[in-house]
Order: structure tokens, then sequence, then C-alpha cells
């Protein structure tokens, strides 16, 4: 087993890695950059470095800082989490001529699966059904044309070395194209330090699929059954859930299998997330393989059972897997909503600043894996993610319920979130149905937007709150103690809306 692991990452993920590397006794290292020096992912960890700038490239990417990091305190493994390097062969490969372990795919496998063009073109010789579109990764606008003619418009650009949404862009006519190409690369150069883009054919209204598998050194793998990913915005998923409404026990054991042969095919090991497009008629489609644990890994936690982080690091030290697929089950139904510093009612535009106040939601099947803190800066450098909420019930209406309570008691205050907005997600009676697909947002804006009304009331009840705590000449009435928070705090819950 290791001895001590660095983990490449910030925020709520390299908190998640922290706490599984202390329940197996094994030392951490968090790195940070200026803008995280502050961050409580440093809490987190045994020892944290600081290795570069706050741009990502010469922090978070900066392969070289962190590979000399990893040398100089003695780590003998990496976890990468998501996102920045997970998915950068490079940096496996780095690690692997440094003699550390990478906890995720070799540097091969990760190069194949990781380099989403290449990945088709596996699975093609494999015989799982594909979207058209690119079969290398071409460099002129010109081939991207060509290729967009062949397959017919609508197109899709995407980020040959990533995930999450990033690069991602919709192209509907030819006019669009080359904005779009270059669009993506710049956000994929920013996001995963490779500005490689590829084209395939839209699909329009699809259920997004994806199922998460395990695969050991010694040849062992196992599904552990899928996510329902399709409530997206800007092509990036905010709420997850597992099991899938869109599927049948017989379609779920199809896509499973084909999940497990995928892995197999490319000599994976580790964790990994098999993805497909489900459209109307009820086909699937291989869409990608990302090459690490998902945001969204807790909901398949919460109906198998299965630490997947904890199995990362066990498979990544040569350690076989402790079940079989028959021994693989799931229970109840579990749902993820992933919280962000962001205006929902502009374009969900990041809002960096500081939290004034934070109280987090608890109770029975409840689990928030977070990075934030009251008086913590939201930096402006990263991604805006913030939290995840995580409920589990013993079945979908249940944990729906759960889920829309659980955000009503959830307060973020000093900057935008995008808690109300994803309470009105889980209220809406079409998610209620499980009657959704990846345009489920685009098509309820006005049903998901801000409802008018609330603001005299809640500007009437902190008044009222205000002068009560100010009465008897500035001495707290019998009864009060005195606080150290607002009235707009102790309210618990509320917008301001426009009209």
């Amino acid at each position: 087993m290791f001895a001590k692991i660095l983990i490449a990452n910030r925020g709520e993920i390299a908190i998640r890695v922290a706490r599984a590397c202390k329940e197996l006794g094994i030392a951490t290292v968090g790195i940070y950059s200026p803008a995280d020096e502050n961050s409580l992912h440093r809490r987190c960890v045994d020892e944290s470095v600081l290795v570069g700038e706050s741009a990502p490239q010469a922090s978070y990417l900066n392969i070289t800082s962190i590979i000399d990091t990893a040398k100089a305190t003695g780590c003998d493994a990496i976890h990468p989490g998501y996102g920045f390097l997970a998915e950068n062969a490079a940096f496996a490969r780095a690690c692997e001529e440094s003699k550390i372990a990478f906890i995720g795919p070799g540097s091969q496998a990760l190069a194949l699966v990781g380099d989403k063009v290449a990945s088709r073109n596996t699975v093609t010789k494999m015989g799982v059904p594909i979207i058209p579109g690119m079969q290398i990764a071409e460099k002129e606008v010109n081939a991207f044309k060509k290729i967009a003619v062949q397959v017919g418009y609508p197109v899709i650009v995407k980020a040959s070395m990533g995930g999450g949404g990033k690069g991602m862009r919709i192209v509907r006519t030819e006019q669009e194209l080359e904005a779009s190409i270059e669009a993506g690369r710049r956000e994929a150069k920013s996001a995963f330090g490779d500005e490689t883009v590829y084209l395939e054919k839209y699909v329009e209204r699809p259920r997004h699929i994806e199922f998460q598998v395990l695969r050991d050194t010694h040849g062992n793998t196992v599904h552990l059954f899928e996510r329902e990913c399709s409530v997206q915005r800007r092509h990036q998923k905010i709420i997850e859930e597992t099991p899938s409404t869109a599927l049948d026990d017989a379609l779920r054991a199809k896509m499973g299998e084909a999940a497990k042969k995928v892995i197999e095919a490319a000599g994976y090991t580790n964790a990994g997330t098999v993805e497909f497009l489900l459209d109307e008629k009820r086909n699937f489609y291989f869409l990608e393989v990302n090459a690490r644990v998902q945001v969204e890994h807790p909901i398949t936690e919460m109906v198998t059972g299965v630490d997947l982080v904890r199995n990362q690091i066990l498979i990544a030290a040569g350690l076989r897997l402790g079940f079989d697929q028959s021994a693989v089950s799931t229970r109840g139904h579990s749902i993820e909503a992933r919280v962000y510093a962001e205006d929902p009612e502009n374009g969900f535009m990041p809002c960096p600043g500081k939290i004034l106040y934070l109280r987090e939601p608890a109770g029975p099947g409840l689990r928030v894996d977070s990075g934030i803190f009251t008086g913590w800066d939201v930096p402006a450098f990263y991604d805006p993610i913030l939290s995840k909420l995580i409920v589990w019930a013993e079945d979908r209406e249940a944990a729906i319920r759960r889920m829309s309570n659980a955000l009503r008691e959830y307060t973020i205050l000093g900057i935008r979130t995008n808690l109300g907005y994803l309470k009105r997600i889980a209220d809406n009676p079409r998610f209620g149905r499980g009657d959704y697909h990846t345009h489920f947002i685009e098509e309820s804006e006005s049903e998901l937007a801000m409802p008018d009304g609330g603001l005299h009331t809640a500007l009437i009840a902190a008044s009222l709150i205000l002068a009560q705590s100010r009465s008897a000449a500035g001495a707290p009435p019998a009864g009060l103690v005195p606080r150290d928070t607002t009235p707009w705090q102790e309210l618990g819950h509320w917008e301001i809306c426009r009209r």
C-alpha cells in the first residue's frame, strides 16, 4: 500500500480523496495556488505545497511543478481527482517515468480513451454503435466543414482530451462553424492544456446515460450500473440520478456489458465511466470514456455501497477487486445536485466573491461533498463548483422530496448561487415524471425562471426582527440573546426576485 499520496487537485474533490486516504492510513500532500491559499482542502491534508501562480496553466496544470512537489515530499502516488490533469496522458507518463504511481489508467490506455477520437475508432472495431463524426483529429477548418456536410447539420464541436462540457459548441450552420472551432479550442486549452477538438453529428433530444466501471490490474471488470446525466446547462451536468427512468432491466444489462467491453478492449484499469447517448427510439450510441472519477460518483456509492475512491487507490496499489459482477446490486434511488457560484438569471455566469454565511442541510439520507466555508473567497480562476448535495431514499419520489427540502435548507449568502434554480428543477413536474432529455433546461426556461413576488415579505420580516432586537434602548429583549448573524441570515433561504 502507498505511504503518501499527492492530491493534484483542489476543492471538494481534493477533500474527498484526502478522506479516503485517511481511512486507509495514508499520508496526504495537497497543492495550492495563491488564489487557494485559504481554501478548505489545505486543512484536510497532512501538508500542502504552493505549486505556482493562480492561473491554472501555472499551477494545477503545471506537470513539472506537481511532479517535483511529489518527489520533494516523498510521495509514492498521485491522485488527479477530476478535471485539470486527470485525463492527461503526458501527466500519467511523467508519473510513470518518475516511478510515482498514477491513480488512474496507465498512460497508454489513457492516451487511447482520453483521446475521444481514438476511443471512437476503437469502439467502432468492437461493434459498439457510435455517433457519425471524425475519425482523426483535424486541424484545418476545411476538414471540419467537409465532415459536417457528410454527417449533416447540426453538429457538435468537442474537446478531444477532456470532458465536463468544456470546449463544446453546437453548430447548426456552416457560418457558425469556424468561430465555434476557435472558441472550443480556447476553452479546451484553458481547461485541459490541450486545444485539440473534433466534430460529430449532434443527436437531438437524447438522454445522457453513463455506466460506472471498475477494472483491476488482474483483469477483473465490473460495472456499477448507470447514472442519468441529462439535466445539463451549457453541456455541463447539474443534476444526476440513479437509476435512470429511461432504462428497463434488459436495456440496462445490454448497455452495462457494452461498457465493460469498451474498458477491456482499451486495456483500461482503475475507475472509468463509459458514456452513451440514448435516442428517442431507445437506440444507444457510444459517446466517450471519462477516464477518471466523475463529479457525480457519490450517487453510485449511495445505491451500491461501493466506495469508488477507495477502490481507485486499492486498484492502483495492485490489489484485486474484492467482488465480482454478481455481487453488485443497487438499493433505493439517489440524486446529486451540483451547487455553483453562478447566476442562472444571467446566462449562468460565474459569480466569485466572499461567502458571508453558510448553512448546509443535514439529516437522514443526506450527504454534502463541499469545499467551502463562511468567510471564504470564491476565486475567479477555476470552475465555479462549490459543493455537491447528494440524497438517497427508498424510491425516486421520496428522493426528489428529500432533495427539494434539502435545497430549501441550504443557505449561502454573499454570492449568487444556483440553489434556488436547483430547487425549481427538483419541483418541476416534468422532472418529477422522469420525462426529460439533454434539452430539458432550454425547453423549460420559463418554468425554471425565478418567480416574481416575495421581496416585500422578506423586507418586512427582516425589518421586524431587526426592530425587535434593537428595542429597550439597544438591549436585547427578555428571552433573546445577542447574536452574530443578521436577520437576513436568520430568515433561512430567500431570493430577491426581479419583476
